[in-house]
């Protein structure tokens, strides 16, 4: 079966006012849609990927052609991205892992600020992530267009359980080129009982 687009679980403008609805509509009936249609054609170019999954494609991606590569990772970040935020978000992490975020980063705070530092950094297009690495210790870490730490061709290969997408046009309709502001806002519409939940399944 080819790769679909999935719904997404909130209305376009549930998470008003940090993100508007017009980028929400255009970010995934548009942009998300354009990768799956685009990794569905690269599939096609290649039989031995029919019927794997998106994680274990992305797991050779080295192996892989560009197409794949490129839209399989933006269909797999954005579907990602879209469980990672919602309305009504509580604004910090709780339980283990909030103690797993003060034991590595000193405070919530302070991981904010590393988080928010790798996103403004990161040149041009791309991703910032909290990930849970081999050694079940969290890490920081930002990857450029469409990549992630679950590719093999990245410098940081981990489990993510946190990524926030600064492509422009995740972001331009409202905040213009301010990148640092979109980052600072975000925070405000992160799910974070879904992080927390991707960090147990990952730090087992």
């Amino acid at each position: 079966m080819p790769f679909t687009l999935p719904p997404l679980p909130y209305g376009f403008d549930a998470l008003e006012p940090t993100i508007d609805a017009a980028t929400m509509q255009l970010h995934h009936d548009k942009h998300h849609q354009a990768y799956v249609d685009k990794l569905n054609e690269g599939i096609a170019e290649d039989p031995a990927l029919e019927g794997r999954s998106l994680e274990d494609i992305l797991a050779s991606i080295s192996s892989q052609l560009g197409k794949v590569r490129n839209n399989g990772g933006g269909h797999w970040n954005h579907s990602f991205f879209w469980e990672t935020m919602g309305p009504g978000g509580t604004g910090r992490p709780s339980g283990r892992l909030a103690e797993a975020v003060d034991a590595e980063f000193g405070s919530f705070d302070a991981f904010k600020k590393k988080f928010g530092d790798a996103g403004v950094g990161q040149f041009g297009s791309g991703w910032v992530w909290l990930l849970v690495d081999g050694s079940g210790s969290l890490e920081v870490t930002a990857t450029p267009n469409q990549d992630n730490p679950l590719m093999d061709i990245v410098q940081v290969q981990g489990t993510p359980i946190l990524g926030n997408d600064v492509w422009e046009h995740a972001y331009y309709l409202k905040y213009n080129n301010r990148r640092a502001d979109y980052l600072a806002a975000w925070w405000d519409v992160v799910n974070w009982d879904k992080v927390s939940e991707r960090y147990e399944a990952a730090a087992r």
